[in-house]
């Protein structure tokens, strides 16, 4: 017996840099297809990523899973069978290459997989996760703040906080510093 029909989840495999023209175009189609009574709700995951280019922030949109967007519908009814006018719709939108992880017989996602995705996607909608491209032991130079230009080596890094703890020379002297991500570059 499949979940009840808001309760189903799938993932659609699209051509990848198209994600936001598909779920657009789905979008446009519910309605004028009046077909909002079996597609409820159209994602794509997610997540805003800070980094710096050039020596400024800049701030970007990173998609969780490139090349896929996740689909609110009635596909499958009580029988388990498929809601065809909804396969079809789904199928036949442009750049909609099929169903993940299946070829003929969609499965919905499991109850934990959804509640998981929405909890990731709630998370992180209002903040902005800087953008991680070092590991500890890196040789970086850091591009901003009192010891700008100067050499060090990544000790230690906090993602949730977006720091990095950094070895630098003073005086001769090494000296553990609390920086931001944005305020080093790879040396």
């Amino acid at each position: 017996m499949p979940p009840a029909p808001k309760d189903q989840w799938y993932v659609v495999h699209v051509l990848s840099g198209q994600e936001q023209k598909v779920q657009e175009n789905i979008t446009r189609r519910i309605a004028t297809e009046e077909m909002s009574d079996l597609i409820y709700e159209v994602l794509i995951p997610t997540e805003r990523v800070q980094e710096i280019k050039r020596g400024k922030k800049t701030e970007t949109t990173r998609k969780f899973f490139p090349g896929y967007i996740i689909v609110n519908m009635h596909l499958l009814d009580d029988k388990n069978d498929l809601v065809e006018r909804a396969w079809y719709f789904i199928k036949e939108t442009n750049g909609v290459l099929g169903f993940a992880g299946t070829k003929d017989r969609p499965t919905p996602m499991r109850p934990k997989e959804v509640e998981a995705l929405l909890a990731q996607v709630r998370d992180r909608e209002d903040t902005v996760k800087p953008k991680i491209n070092f590991e500890v032991g890196d040789k970086v130079k850091v591009a901003d703040g009192p010891f700008q230009n100067q050499n060090g080596l990544v000790e230690e890094i906090d993602p949730e906080r977006g720091k990095l703890r950094v070895s630098v020379s003073i005086f001769g002297r090494d000296t553990l510093v609390d920086l931001e991500y944005w305020q080093v570059e790879k040396a």
